[in-house]
């Protein structure tokens, strides 16, 4: 079996999922390929992939590859983990938008900063798909990239791979709430649906009793409110509690940033994901000091860098695992899938696919982030039933850009950017129709060298 990483050199990723894979017994004989295009980054995976081999006695081997095709010859999976542009795109993603009085905060899953994010990663998904339909027909296709939905559709739209797109969120978001109520996470049950990044807890229990009741009692602590502020107020209005942060939530609707008050009182961080950027900057540098220049000083710099940064805003160390999973397991999923799929023991994951009637009032075309079950066999979606109207209507300008967004990767049409842009709930709150335009037409231009059949 081999399990190829497309985007190697995002080490975090890599690290925890490579730890995960070196968990299970019946991977233990697996060939890694690590693909990246950056050299240096491509050998601080591999050095890494060969730390923990050590460390976990796993018999894997380790190939590494600067071009995508033999990489991905004979794989039986491939996990997909780049962004395309980098911290330069990102930057741009930022500043063009601030010159228009349109604020962020993280501009990479909905929005029209995320669908530029979308249509810059485009055309390395449509290469991936081919090359993996001429070399690997049979692999499964684990996608990390966000914008999540966004590449979802265009993948299921442009190809017949088996394919799922992963996100820490759902089990991240029940870590969260478990802590506000004071509840053993392994002893929550709890069941979400709705979009990648915009979906719903739908119920929250433990030992059978709801446990709503006790998180709109937790909203009313202060210090507990601090935490997760636009969350617990979307929670106050829609009565549901939503999946990913304060942070993300805050640029997904119309509500919050075109407010100055609102942005100081719910303490909303415009441009976090730059200060994200830049602190993965260094912690590449603490990485690259420990495995390239041999800096002993510098190991585990980089981890306790990024759980640091994390544990400052309250959510829990983003490459650290905790008494929710056997020790060492990371919170993704892909690993959990592989091994199901491999051994038949079945378990049940969260995951972004096709709609197909799961959610019946939403669209069947769009990609939903819902519980699937996965065996032998397969991955299975759920059935979930209709979400509560207000949640839907809430979601559905979101699947209504998004679609927009994949026609105009489909057919090249500049009008449709156009279109998706101008539909998008935040910068429809804040910028009249004809300063949409002009900033689209800036940012396509900025993003021309990621963006040919748009130029």
């Amino acid at each position: 079996m081999k399990i190829t990483f497309v985007g190697a050199g995002s080490i975090v990723f890599t690290r925890n999922l490579l730890s995960d894979i070196y968990l299970y017994p019946e991977l233990k004989d697996a060939t890694i390929a690590l693909m990246d295009v950056d050299r240096e980054r491509l050998q601080m995976a591999r050095m890494v992939a060969e730390e923990l081999k050590e460390k976990r006695g796993s018999q894997a081997v380790i190939e590494t590859h600067l071009d995508l095709e033999p990489a991905l010859a004979g794989s039986g999976y491939v996990i997909n983990v780049v962004q395309i542009g980098g911290k330069e795109s990102t930057y741009i993603d930022f500043d063009l938008p601030e010159k228009y009085g349109l604020k962020q905060t993280i501009a990479d899953t909905h929005g029209i900063c995320g669908m530029m994010r979308f249509l810059r990663t485009a055309p390395h998904l449509e290469r991936l798909c081919r090359l993996m339909a001429e070399h690997c027909p049979e692999a499964f296709l684990l996608n990390f990239t966000n914008p999540m939905s966004m590449c979802q559709w265009y993948i299921k739209t442009i190809s017949s791979l088996r394919t799922i797109g992963l996100c820490h969120s759902v089990p991240g978001t029940i870590e969260e709430l478990a802590r506000y109520v004071g509840v053993p996470v392994r002893e929550v049950n709890f069941l979400v649906a709705g979009i990648n990044h915009m979906a719903w807890v739908l119920k929250l229990e433990h030992q059978g009793k709801d446990l709503y009741p006790a998180l709109r009692r937790a909203m009313d602590d202060p210090e507990i409110w601090k935490w997760d502020p636009v969350r617990f107020e979307i929670m106050r209005h829609f009565s549901y509690f939503v999946t990913e942060s304060s942070e993300h939530m805050a640029e997904y609707v119309p509500y919050f940033i075109k407010d100055k008050e609102l942005i100081g009182k719910l303490n909303i961080p415009i441009r976090e994901y730059v200060s994200r950027v830049e602190m993965n900057e260094q912690a590449f540098e603490a990485e690259r000091a420990y495995y390239i220049d041999g800096r002993q000083e510098m190991r585990g710099a980089a981890e306790r860098m990024t759980n640091e940064y994390y544990r400052s805003q309250g959510k829990p160390g983003f490459s650290e695992a905790d008494g929710s999973q056997e020790p060492g397991q990371s919170r993704e999923y892909a690993v959990q899938i592989i091994h199901a799929l491999e051994t038949g023991a079945s378990t049940l994951i969260y995951g972004v696919g096709p709609n197909e009637d799961a959610i019946p009032n939403l669209p069947d075309e769009c990609m939903i982030d819902s519980p699937h079950y996965v065996d032998r066999n397969g991955v299975h979606p759920l059935f979930v039933g209709d979400l509560p109207s207000q949640l839907a209507a809430l979601i559905l300008p979101q699947i209504n850009m998004q679609h927009l967004a994949v026609q105009a990767a489909l057919t090249r049409k500049r009008e449709s950017i156009h279109y998706a842009a101008l539909v998008d709930p935040l910068a429809s709150s804040i910028l009249s129709m004809d300063q949409i335009h002009d900033l689209v037409e800036e940012l396509m231009q900025a993003h021309s060298a990621y963006m040919p059949e748009f130029s």
